[in-house]
């Protein structure tokens, strides 16, 4: 049984219509609740990033609206890892090994804590990043790029 684990530039795609919004909206239709995981910094750096959008015209306020309210709901029914001493530690060691800036290491951090968690279970990392994506190649997991999967 695998759980995907969606790092905030994929999970965002749940909320803004961009590419691979729809292939990851069919992928989680289809997977079960408690087998969707995020950091728990995941729905701040979407809701910044829906604010930054509406901020800057690309999308209208009462689409904001819509994708904070989507947001809150969704966020509350996917299983979060909390920023813990082991999330934090898991990201600096990242830091000393890779190029990633700080807020994806802390993503990539969650991830590989969340897999030592549920051992037996395949974690697969989403992101729309490639330098995340490779990252999280390196540190052993297998990754989906919902853009690429609409291709």
């Amino acid at each position: 049984m695998s759980c995907y684990f969606l790092e905030s530039t994929a999970f965002a795609k749940l909320f803004v219509q961009e590419p691979g919004t729809d292939a990851l909206i069919r992928l989680m239709e289809a997977v079960e609740d408690n087998r969707k995981l995020i950091s728990a910094s995941t729905p701040l750096e979407v809701y910044a990033a829906i604010r930054r959008r509406e901020r800057t015209g690309s999308i209208s306020p009462e689409n904001a609206t819509a994708a904070l309210d989507i947001l809150r709901l969704e966020a509350a029914r996917t299983v979060q890892e909390p920023l813990n001493p082991a999330v934090l530690e898991a990201a600096r060691q990242l830091l000393d090994r890779t190029t990633l800036r700080w807020p994806d290491a802390l993503q990539l951090g969650a991830a590989i804590v969340a897999r030592d968690m549920f051992q037996g279970t395949e974690i697969i990392f989403v992101s729309a990043s490639e330098q995340l994506l490779e990252a999280a190649r390196t540190e052993g997991f297998n990754t989906l790029d919902p853009a690429k999967e609409a291709a």
